[in-house]
């Protein structure tokens, strides 16, 4: 029997692809239209940050 490789948690570092960026692009997106359209002000803030760190990313590829 050979030996299996699982990739499950493998990272793909995100480069300065075009696809990946549409990638970013939508992410950013999703996460402002989930801020804005939740009343918890918790929920509001979390996403409100997940979309921060995403617009970092996008400035650091670009």
């Amino acid at each position: 029997m050979e030996n299996q490789y699982c990739k499950v948690g493998a990272i793909t570092p995100i480069n300065n692809s075009q696809q990946n960026i549409d990638i970013l692009e939508y992410q950013y997106q999703n996460f402002m239209n989930k801020a804005s359209s939740i009343n918890d002000i918790r929920l509001v803030e979390f996403f409100e940050s997940k979309a921060q760190k995403v617009q970092k990313m996008l400035e650091n590829i670009a």
